[in-house]
């Protein structure tokens, strides 16, 4: 456990006001991909400051999950909300900031570490209108905050997986949303990344952020979930507390199969991507 882990534990959020909306809910969700049913019946409701881990095998439907939560996959049956609204006509996008598994650089006009991080300021931003000086000071604080100040001049593709990994939580972090989503953030990445990873998710559940993430391995941040949801074959097997010493491990390891979600410098999806 890192000492930012160490030191704030539970969540010192504020209680949530009486009859406010739920950061996601679901009511009898179905996804049909491809013919195939990846979805069975979720029901969930996620209040606001809550930590919550989303587990299970691959193929048992969590970024399907996630992603019909944001509005990215739709609904086969069912419906799903974000604060209170369904996703086609959310409009308040700056609330929520998304972390995909990685980051893929592809050929053209290399961009740096601090131009990938503003683009998470794009939400908050009115049309036409260029960076100010409160965009760049939540820039700096979202650099400082992952520990990539010194390569902010770098182009993205000199970093190493984990640094690059830790570049797409930046980016979400300067957009100053009230939720954080993360797909997978520790796989394949360092031990250095991942105690980054947690001190940064000590940081917004001292400040009562809701965070929803996807996880292989929690590793250092499963001190700090609240919740855990395991998904077995589209349903949901377990909803409760985090259980003490949960590290997030599946119960079948012989049959993980890492298919990360790849979003370009700009935020961009690449792909539909597949069940997990």
């Amino acid at each position: 456990m890192t000492r930012s882990a160490q030191a704030t534990g539970v969540s010192e959020q504020a209680p949530q006001a009486a009859g406010a909306p739920a950061a996601f809910a679901m009511t009898d969700g179905h996804v049909h991909l491809d013919g195939r049913p990846v979805l069975r019946g979720v029901n969930l409701r996620i209040e606001a400051g809550e930590v919550v881990a989303v587990l299970g095998v691959n193929g048992s439907g969590k970024s399907t999950l996630i992603r019909a939560l944001l509005g990215l996959t739709p609904l086969s049956a069912g419906s799903a909300e974000l604060f209170g609204v369904p996703p086609g006509r959310f409009r308040e996008w700056w609330r929520v900031g998304y972390v995909p598994q990685r980051l893929s650089v592809g050929g053209g006009v290399p961009a740096t570490v601090r131009e990938v991080v503003a683009s998470g300021r794009v939400a908050r931003q009115r049309r036409l209108r260029p960076a100010g000086r409160q965009d760049r000071a939540a820039v700096d604080r979202a650099l400082d905050a992952v520990g990539l100040t010194g390569r902010a001049g770098d182009p993205v593709g000199r970093l190493s997986g984990g640094q690059q990994q830790r570049v797409l939580i930046a980016r979400a972090l300067a957009g100053e949303p009230d939720t954080f989503v993360m797909d997978e953030p520790t796989a394949g990445v360092d031990a250095e990344s991942q105690a980054h990873l947690a001190d940064t998710l000590a940081t917004l559940v001292r400040q009562g952020k809701t965070v929803l993430l996807v996880a292989h391995e929690l590793g250092p941040m499963a001190p700090l979930i609240t919740r855990s949801i395991v998904l077995r074959d589209g349903r949901v097997a377990h909803d409760g507390p985090a259980a003490p010493g949960d590290t997030g491990c599946h119960p079948h390891p012989g049959r993980e199969q890492e298919r990360p979600h790849a979003y370009d410098v700009a935020g961009g999806p690449i792909g539909s991507g597949t069940a997990q």
